[in-house]
């Protein structure tokens, strides 16, 4: 076999592998549609929301998949470094949802065996968009990981910095949404 023909074998194999992962692994939210609602807004650092987490779904893990981690990022923030508003881990594989205010540890919604590690805030669990006043629209990023571990073997006061390199080095697929919410 000569090496052009390799080359374009390697070339078409990666094109397959590439869309039957962008194909299926999909995240999705109703109360998430572009624009971040007064139910998702932080209470607290000068703003008013009511602090519920989103309902997410989401549809056609890669095979493998054996749990689910659900980040919420926001890359405009003013810190050199963005912020982290949601780290939730160790979602098994079977769930396919989470309901809104999932994100509340004291509401106890969210999967018995799941994992809500401390946020920018300082505290573990779910904490809402609350941009600066006057900085303009930011954006939300809502990712979910699918894992190839059942569980990412971490304390629940594991900081989103170390979560986020054993995400790194554990996840099979992902897949995000963006809302945007300024004051």
């Amino acid at each position: 076999m000569n090496n052009q023909f390799k080359v374009f074998l390697c070339a078409v194999g990666l094109l397959l592998t590439t869309a039957v992962q962008a194909d299926g692994f999909s995240l999705s939210s109703l109360d998430i549609d572009g624009q971040i609602t007064n139910q998702q807004v932080f209470s607290g650092f000068g703003c008013e929301g009511n602090n519920i987490s989103p309902k997410l779904n989401w549809k056609n893990p890669p095979e493998g998949t054996k749990s689910f981690a659900i980040t919420m990022y926001d890359p405009d923030a003013p810190t050199g470094s963005g912020w982290w508003h949601w780290v939730i881990f160790d979602i098994p594989a079977t769930t396919n949802s989470l309901v809104a205010n999932a994100g509340s540890v004291k509401s106890a919604l969210a999967p018995k065996s799941s994992i809500q590690s401390p946020t920018d805030f300082g505290t573990a669990g779910y904490g809402g968009p609350c941009p600066p006043k006057g900085a303009g629209s930011h954006q939300y990023i809502f990712t979910i990981h699918a894992l190839k571990v059942k569980s990412l073997g971490l304390k629940s006061g594991a900081t989103p910095a170390l979560v986020g390199f054993y995400l790194g080095a554990n996840t099979l697929s992902k897949a995000s949404i963006v809302g945007y919410y300024g004051r």
